[in-house]
């Protein structure tokens, strides 16, 4: 999979890789020679936290704060996007209103990036959607990979996993007022690798009744499941892939699906009930997250696009470029792939 890189000052190529060679350049790696000893390059971390954060103006107009926090002694990077009114009076937001702590009318849309961040940076999910505001996290990994490790062993998920619940819960209403019963999530690569192995089962439970958007990614659980029955009968959940997708990720996903229609089953819904909550669909003729059969950055953004008709109840599963995508896991659960990438 090829690593996120943002503008021209990051480059990886390591691991699970997430974006479009041309998306942005790549650096070289090098190395200095001072006081006769070598230092080595910095890492994707390392070169991300040169990049300040702050505010600015969202796509849609509304108001992006970047800011970094501390969660369980990770440094925890993460935007929200929002109208003004709706930041706390503390967050540093010209024209927040909402007390620290206090609840909103509005939910969010949590996403986190592929491995080397690209996502972070183009916050594809940052325009309000369907009363949905956005939120992305910056994974606390020298590589910027969620979970650490690399490929599908992700070694540090259960700690990455545990930091996003905490954040959510412990950080984020100090900045935004949101709606804690309207928490979704969108996963992006090696994000979907984070959410569908460590944060569904080990963290759902504290967001029953919404649901998740895996894109291009998919991994069998890799914790014991919370409550699996009370979140898997509450969870929308969409797999989201291509014909030419990795060849690393061709039998991954398909095992993710087994594996939560499995849950369902054993919790006892019918099939009827289970294709209304899990639904698959790799149809688009693209590779790795290029879901509008051309490019990573706007196949990622056709989805995002689309979240509330995917996810959100009542959507209509339409996506732009490719149609209806909400068909039942029952039955389809072993994809076709066309080609090996």
């Amino acid at each position: 999979m090829l690593i996120q890189s943002h503008f021209s000052i990051l480059v990886l190529v390591l691991g699970l890789l997430d974006t479009q060679a041309a998306a942005s350049p790549r650096r070289k790696k090098v190395s200095s020679v001072t006081g006769g000893g070598i230092t080595q390059a910095p890492t994707a971390q390392q070169q991300t936290a040169q990049i300040k954060g702050g505010v600015s103006t969202a796509t849609d107009g509304s108001t992006i704060l970047d800011q970094t926090v501390t969660v369980n002694g990770l440094d925890m990077r993460f935007k929200v996007s929002a109208p003004a009114d709706q930041f706390t009076t503390t967050s540093g937001v010209d024209g927040g209103t909402a007390d620290p702590g206090t609840a909103g009318a509005m939910g969010i849309n949590i996403l986190l990036h592929g491995d080397g961040g690209q996502s972070f940076f183009d916050f594809p999910n940052q325009a309000v959607q369907a009363n949905l505001m956005g939120v992305v996290m910056l994974a606390p990994d020298p590589n910027l990979f969620w979970g650490g490790g690399s490929g599908l062993n992700r070694t540090d998920g259960a700690a990455h996993s545990q930091a996003v619940n905490d954040l959510i819960l412990n950080e984020l209403p100090n900045v935004v007022a949101y709606n804690k019963s309207q928490v979704f999530f969108t996963g992006v690569s090696g994000g979907s690798l984070l959410l569908s192995g460590f944060f569904i089962p080990a963290q759902m439970t504290n967001f029953q009744g919404t649901g998740v958007l895996l894109n291009c990614g998919g991994l069998e659980l890799q914790v014991n499941f919370v409550d699996a029955d009370a979140v898997i009968s509450s969870t929308t959940i969409h797999f989201q892939s291509t014909q030419d997708e990795l060849a690393l990720l061709q039998p991954a996903i398909p095992s993710a699906i087994v594996a939560y229609e499995n849950l369902a089953t054993s919790g006892g819904l019918s099939t009827a009930q289970i294709n209304a909550l899990q639904t698959v669909d790799n149809s688009p003729q693209g590779g790795h997250c290029e879901f509008d059969g051309k490019d990573f950055v706007s196949g990622v953004q056709v989805m995002a696009d689309a979240f509330s008709n995917v996810i959100q109840p009542g959507g209509n599963g339409q996506v732009d470029g490719i149609g209806n995508v909400l068909n039942g896991v029952v039955g389809n659960e072993q994809l076709s792939f066309s080609g090996q990438t």
